[in-house]
Parts: C-alpha cells; sequence; structure tokens
C-alpha cells in the first residue's frame, strides 16, 4: 500500500510539473505579445477635452468618453470599499489571480464548450480595460491572467484599485466613478451618501441594465446586495446598512455642469484643437482656457438677446408656429399636447406652448414638461401684426387679435413670475469685443441661437461695413495733408460713368448737406460725398494700402469710389481687429481666444504669447515714409526691445500715436457732438451712447449700408474695443423701417454695443485717452480752419500733429475756402489751408 501510495505521490508530483512547465512555456510563448504593464504607471487615461473661460468658468465638453481622473486619497473609503465588496472581497489578500474563479472558469469550459465569464479580479480587469478586448475565448482569459500577475509586480494595490475605478465603464458615457457621480447625482464623489456609493458599485456588472435612471427597480435590488455584502465583510454596521438600504432610488441624468454660455467661442476652440490634435483632442483630456472673461461675455449674450428681440418686436408679430386643430374641431386633450410638445426641440431660453383659453386680455398655455401658465396683457401687447420688414399692422386691443386656441406658440419667462409671448427672430446679429492691446477676445456672440444656427456671424459672415470703413479712410487722409480743422465742401457730387451710361450720385444720409464743414465734424456727422472727395484726394491706392496694412484681405478690396462709403465686405472680427487699431496708438494686433492649453495633469502645453500694442516700443518710418510703407518695408523699426515690458512682442505700427489720437478725436465727436469741444450744438451719429454710458472716454462709430441690409456700431473705451452687426442672413432682405423710422447702425446695432458696453466697462475707470507729445493744441477759427485770437464762439481749440498746425491768421470776417459752392467742387489742398 506504501508502495502505491509512494508512486502516485511521485505521479502526482510529476504531473504538477508538468503542469508548471506546461504553463511556464505557455507563458514564455505568449511573452513577446504580451503589453508591457509598467506602462501603467503613466497610464494616459482618456478623458473629454474641456473648455473654459479665463477666469475658470466651464464653456464646453467635447468627446464621447466622459471622465474625471481621481487620486486613490481623492475616492472616499467607503466607496472603495463598496466596490470590493460586490467585485472582489479577498483583493487585497490574493497576488491578483483568484484560482477558485479561474477553476470554475475552466469547467465551465470544459462541462459546456463556451468560455462564459469567469470570477475576474479586480486586476484580472485592469487588464483586461486596459489591454484586452472582452471576447470571451480561453486565449483571452490566460493572456488576462498572465497580465494581472505582471500587474501585481509592477504597481501597489492602492494604485491598481484606483486604475480600475478611474477606467471602468458605468454607463451613459460615464468611464470611472468620478464621472459617474456626476451623471447619475450631479455630485462629487466626497458628497455622495451611501446608498449613492452602493448603487455606482453595483453598476460594473452590466451598466446599461442596472443603472438607476433606466431601471430603477433593478438598481434598487443591486444597491441593496452591495450593501448586504459589506455588511457581512464588517466594512458597515447595521445602522449604516438600514439607513442606506432606505434611501430611495432618486436620480436623473446630469450632462456636463457648464458654467458659461459661450456656444459659438467654443466651436471655435473646438474646431482649432482638431485641426491641431485630430480626433486625438477628444481623449488626451486636455483643458483649453481662452481669452474671454465670464462678465464680458454674459454682457455680449444679454446685449445680442436684447438687440434682437427689440428690434424682432419693433416689426411686429409674424403669428404662431401652427395650429394644431382648426376652428370648429375639437380641441385636444391635454395628454395629446403633451405628448406633441415633448416632440418639439426647446430653443432656449425660450419654451413651447400651446394656448388652450383666451380672454379678452390674457392666454392660458400648457408648456412643454407638463406645465400649465398664463400669459397676461403685459406679455401680449406687443404683438401688432407684421406685415413686412417696413410695414407693421395696428395695436391688437385683445388677446384674441393675436391668439386662438390651439395655437403652437414660443413663451420666455421673462421673469419668474411673469411670461411673455415671443418669436425666434428672423434678423440676426453678431458681436465682438477684444482688447485692444493685444487682440485677446474677450467676448463674442456669433447669433441669437447656436441650437438654430451654428454659423458664426462674427467669424464668417461678410458683409457690407457701410460708414463704418470712414475711420480708416479719414486716419488714411490725415497722413497726407489734411488735419482735423481741414475744411470740405459737403455738397451733392453728379459725375457721368460712360460705362454704365448713368450718373453716379453719392448721397448723404439723410439727404442733408452743410456746405463747407471741417474734417472732425464731417467724420461725425457721417457725410458720405465729404468721404468721396477725400478719397479722391489722396487716391484709392494710398488708401487701399493702409487697408491691407491693417490686415483687411486684399481680395475683399474693390477698386472703386464707393469703398469711401463701405461697399467692401468684411467680418466682424476683421473690422473690429481694425478698430483695434484705431484704440491702441495704431499697432495692429491679431485677434486670438485661447490663452493656455493644459493636459489632464495641469502641465503646461502651450501658452499664447501675442504680439502687443506699446506706445514707444518702436517708431514709425524715417520722414518721408508714410506708415504704410513704414509697414511694408521698415519692420526693423517695430522690433525695437519694448521700453515697459522687455518680454513683450512689439505690435506692428501701422498708424503714428498723433494719427491714432486725432482719428479718435473725432470719433470721440461722433458720440458726443460738437458742444463736448466748443463746437457747438450738433449731434453727432453716436449721440445715444454718451447718453447712455454717461462717461467721457467713449469713440466710436455708426454704420449703415445701402437699403439698410446691415447695420454697425464699432467702438472703444478703455480696455475694450467691440463691433456690433444687425442684418438678416438672407442678403436680400433689409432691416425695414417702423413707425419711429428707419432701422440704422445707430437705431439697431448701437444699442447692443451700448447695452455690452454698461456691463462691461462696471468697475473700468474712466481713462482719457493719451495725447502724444507730438499732438498740441491749437486756436482755430471755426470757419476757416485758420489761426484765431478770439475768444468767442466763432473760434475753439483744436488738436494738430505739430507741424501741420495752421500758420496764417484768419481774416476778420472769415472766409470759406475751396471753390465756392459748386456742388461739384473739390476740397480744398493743403496748400489752400496753410
Amino acid at each position: 500500500m506504501m508502495k502505491w501510495l509512494k508512486r502516485l505521490f511521485w505521479l502526482m508530483l510529476l504531473m504538477f510539473a508538468l503542469g508548471v512547465a506546461a504553463v511556464a512555456a505557455f507563458y514564455f510563448h505568449l511573452e513577446k505579445d504580451l503589453p508591457d504593464v509598467s506602462s501603467l504607471k503613466e497610464a494616459n487615461l482618456e478623458t473629454p477635452m474641456r473648455v473654459y473661460s479665463r477666469d475658470g468658468k466651464l464653456i464646453a465638453e467635447f468627446g464621447e468618453i466622459r471622465r474625471i481622473p481621481l487620486q486613490y486619497d481623492d475616492i472616499p473609503e467607503q466607496l472603495r470599499n463598496a466596490f470590493l465588496a460586490i467585485e472582489d472581497s479577498r483583493f487585497y489578500e490574493h497576488p491578483g489571480i483568484d484560482l477558485i474563479g479561474i477553476t470554475r472558469a475552466f469547467v465551465v469550459w470544459m462541462t459546456t464548450g463556451q468560455m462564459k465569464q469567469g470570477a475576474s479580479t479586480i486586476t484580472q480587469q485592469v487588464a483586461r480595460n486596459f489591454f484586452l478586448s472582452r471576447e470571451k475565448t480561453l486565449l483571452r482569459k490566460v493572456k488576462e491572467v498572465f497580465l494581472a500577475w505582471r500587474i501585481e509586480q509592477e504597481l501597489s494595490k492602492n494604485e491598481i484599485l484606483a486604475l480600475y475605478l478611474n477606467k471602468i465603464p458605468l454607463g451613459y458615457r460615464s468611464y470611472g466613478i468620478g464621472a459617474a457621480a456626476q451623471v447619475y447625482y450631479g455630485k462629487d464623489v466626497k458628497d455622495l451618501t451611501l446608498g449613492e456609493m452602493a448603487v455606482l458599485a453595483g453598476l460594473p456588472k452590466a451598466p446599461s441594465m442596472l443603472n438607476p435612471i433606466r431601471s430603477p427597480q433593478r438598481a434598487l435590488a443591486r444597491r441593496n446586495l452591495v450593501l448586504q455584502r459589506m455588511l457581512q465583510l464588517g466594512m458597515i454596521d447595521q445602522q449604516q446598512h438600514d439607513a442606506a438600504a432606505a434611501e430611495p432610488i432618486k436620480t436623473h441624468y446630469h450632462g456636463a455642469e457648464v458654467q458659461l454660455d459661450a456656444p459659438y467661442l467654443a466651436e471655435m476652440v473646438r474646431s482649432q484643437m482638431v485641426e491641431q490634435f485630430g480626433d486625438q483632442a477628444y481623449i488626451q483630456g486636455l483643458n483649453i482656457y481662452t481669452t474671454v472673461t465670464a462678465a464680458r461675455q454674459k454682457a455680449a449674450n444679454e446685449a445680442l438677446f436684447k438687440g434682437l428681440m427689440d428690434y424682432d418686436q419693433r416689426h411686429g408679430y409674424r403669428g404662431p408656429e401652427k395650429s394644431l386643430w382648426a376652428k370648429g374641431a375639437s380641441p385636444w386633450t391635454a395628454e395629446q399636447i403633451f405628448a406633441h410638445l415633448d416632440e418639439v426641440a426647446s430653443v432656449e431660453p425660450f419654451e413651447p406652448g400651446v394656448v388652450t383659453k383666451v380672454t379678452d386680455r390674457s392666454v392660458d398655455v400648457l408648456l412643454k414638461g407638463g406645465l400649465e401658465a398664463r400669459i397676461d396683457w403685459d406679455g401680449l401687447a406687443w404683438a401688432k401684426p407684421f406685415i413686412s420688414d417696413s410695414r407693421q399692422g395696428a395695436a391688437p386691443r385683445k388677446a384674441a387679435d393675436i391668439l386662438k386656441t390651439g395655437d403652437q406658440i414660443w413663451v420666455w419667462p421673462e421673469t419668474e413670475s411673469k411670461l411673455r409671448l415671443v418669436q425666434i427672430p428672423d434678423a440676426n446679429a453678431a458681436l465682438v469685443a477684444l482688447d485692444p492691446i493685444d487682440g485677446a477676445v474677450e467676448a463674442i456672440a456669433g447669433g441669437f441661437s447656436f441650437q438654430v444656427s451654428k454659423f458664426n456671424r462674427a467669424l464668417q459672415a461678410r458683409r457690407q461695413v457701410g460708414s463704418n470703413i470712414k475711420p480708416f479712410l479719414y486716419s488714411t487722409a490725415l497722413d497726407h495733408g489734411f488735419t482735423l480743422a481741414s475744411i470740405i465742401n459737403d455738397a451733392p457730387i453728379n459725375q457721368w460713368d460712360a460705362g454704365s451710361g448713368k450718373a453716379w450720385q453719392p448721397k448723404n444720409s439723410p439727404p442733408v448737406y452743410d456746405g463747407p464743414i471741417s474734417l472732425r465734424e464731417a467724420l461725425a456727422k457721417s457725410k458720405n460725398v465729404v468721404s468721396v472727395r477725400l478719397l479722391r484726394s489722396i487716391g484709392i491706392d494710398t488708401f487701399l494700402e493702409r487697408l491691407q496694412a491693417l490686415g483687411f484681405p486684399a481680395s475683399s478690396l474693390q477698386r472703386n469710389e464707393s469703398i469711401s462709403l463701405g461697399s467692401v465686405e468684411f467680418t466682424p472680427m476683421e473690422l473690429v481687429s481694425g478698430y483695434a487699431a484705431l484704440a491702441n496708438g495704431g499697432f495692429k494686433v491679431a485677434p486670438y481666444f485661447i490663452d493656455r492649453i493644459e493636459d489632464s495633469q495641469g502641465k503646461l502645453l502651450f501658452e499664447a504669447d501675442p504680439k502687443t500694442a506699446c506706445r514707444g516700443c518702436g517708431q514709425l518710418a524715417q520722414s518721408g515714409l508714410d506708415s504704410a510703407t513704414a509697414y511694408l518695408d521698415e519692420t526693423a523699426n517695430w522690433q525695437a526691445q519694448c521700453a515697459i515690458d522687455p518680454t513683450l512682442t512689439p505690435a506692428p505700427q501701422i498708424l503714428s500715436e498723433a494719427t491714432s489720437a486725432l482719428i479718435t478725436e473725432a470719433m470721440h465727436s461722433a458720440i458726443y457732438g460738437g458742444s463736448d469741444r466748443g463746437l457747438g450744438g450738433w449731434l453727432g451719429t453716436g449721440w445715444r451712447a454718451a447718453k447712455a454710458l454717461q462717461r467721457p472716454d467713449l469713440a466710436g462709430k455708426t454704420g449703415t449700408t445701402n437699403e439698410s441690409k446691415d447695420a454697425w456700431f464699432s467702438g472703444f473705451a478703455p480696455e475694450v474695443v467691440a463691433t456690433a452687426w444687425i442684418g438678416f442672413d438672407d442678403h436680400r432682405r433689409k432691416l425695414g423701417r417702423t413707425a419711429r423710422g428707419g432701422e440704422f447702425g445707430a437705431s439697431a446695432a448701437q444699442p447692443i454695443w451700448i447695452d455690452f458696453m454698461k456691463q462691461a466697462l462696471q468697475g473700468v475707470p474712466v481713462q482719457l485717452p493719451p495725447k502724444p507729445e507730438e499732438v498740441i493744441t491749437v486756436r482755430i477759427d471755426k470757419a476757416t480752419g485758420y489761426l484765431s485770437q478770439r475768444g468767442d464762439a466763432s473760434s475753439r481749440d483744436e488738436f494738430f500733429q505739430k507741424g501741420t498746425e495752421p500758420k496764417q491768421l484768419a481774416p476778420q470776417e472769415g472766409v470759406l475756402f475751396g471753390h465756392g459752392g459748386d456742388e461739384n467742387s473739390d476740397v480744398a489742398t493743403p496748400e489752400d489751408i496753410f
């Protein structure tokens, strides 16, 4: 007997040795195909791209995978224990492999011929999630075992558990417990209750079937199983178990917690990141910090919304979206209405509704989401009928003049207690604001609703700019012999065009002509015929060269005299970039919107280094070269070290600081009119800004195109330059008119600019623009522009660049320059003036 026992022992020992040898041989056979588990020490967990404002407010999140990586110490102990209890209670005892589970899986395979899921350890799941597919084959299972053993040699148990809890899929695109806590409960993991932790711990087995949103009853049963296991293992006591088991399953889907609404900017960032990183941008965990600030972006959103709503409602109500039942037909039930509304996409901040009752001065509505509400007369009275863009019907007297039961409408909760009948505007708008010193985009709104249209009008809409072109023309004239006091004849122009057989007759808007007028006043009043005369004097090519030097694309420029009236097409971004040069002392800055990029660990990958306007950093070319030539040929002059901050890269200087200061003066008069500088009682086209903002440091210019198809206002204040545009995406449509009058830059676009500036300038002290040393003050005769020795109202102080001031005294009675009152007379020449 002993002999047979000894033989059996040696046989078993031999079989064990052969088994070990076979496993070793199999291991070495597979070793070359096994991945390097040491890479887990620096595992790059796929995380979405996040876009933030400069001050850290979340704007958007891009990527199919949602993940919030956590360090081991950031994971609550009870949450770790919940997963260990249900997934791998012996995790801290075994070497990464559960022999009982492997044996069970092997027996199932031998008896059924199928490789069903066995009791994988957490380490095996880490191996599978990082390195292997989820196919159920023996070879994959063997590789999983070998990799788990390797992982246990490379990483500590805590490191393995943290990787598992960060990598595991838990449903609704959430990967890892950090993202799952946000998706299901809108919480950080540290704020979860024990019951909520147990729900998350129950998800790995079948996230789609056990999640509390889709299957609350299954989630409840699975949660209670997790809690029972925790109690059995001594991880919680009976009191904790009972309290957690009594918690109701209460949850709903929580998206990314967007803190700042800037969808057009978010799309700009997404597009640039994909261009730079490809599809990897969506999974690398990039954190992109933009240049916008939350306060100014919010101001832009609100100003554009209000400007479009005001314009739209001035032109009347176009009627309901549809009528759900005909007059005399049986009304729909509330259930039918709510079912219909569930299929209608909301357009924030509007909600769809259906009128169910019309009284004399109010209507009752059912709103999407199962709400009942009432719109009182205050929210209805605006809705006079829309007939055309230039015509509206009579004001309504009762609610039945506007709506009937069954009408599907849009409703806006204007306040918590007040609803308003609204419509999605047909017109659209854009606003862009920059820091004029370095071109940082401080706010951008590309349209009324990104949900309705993803077309970014701030970047993509090329529209005629109208009189917004004039500051660039006038600044060029200042560099070619003209001054703010130069007298130009504001009289009609008739010019025969032999090519077309028609007369070109540019007209002022309104068609009022003041005769001889100073350059300052002509810009402030936006005199069209004066612009044409200035262009003729300096030459079209000179002006085109200046526009190109300022960065306007040559492809948009036309070589004809209508360019002086703004027939060219620029985007709002291009236009505001040009205005930045007027605001910053004459420097060309390039707009940029990404301040820095960090990886998921906070490591800096990119930081913007914009060229910066810096007064005194460099000088324009030597005497004899104009500013455009200086820009093109004298690059060395703008590369001088900046006296303020040697680390800055100076921007190229296109206009002299003197020219920039003088054109700012003229744009100042466009807002404050004549009284502010002793010019008399006339108003500039931008007078509304002076009245609304009540500060003396603004400069701006209105712009309206032919037939009022586009309306603009561009201007600047300390630290910010902004452009607002309003018009129709359909270029054929005109902004029209109302009983109040026509829709122009001053009445349609400027209110958007004003409302933005009201908020953007809060806390910004008044800062009058600096006057360079080369700008001097000389007292002149208003009528002639000559020197004056009078102290009465016929004279005033005017600014000049040194050397351009008038040299002779005005006649005692005053004379007018140029060629009298001939309607085709040109401007006085510099020789006439000086």
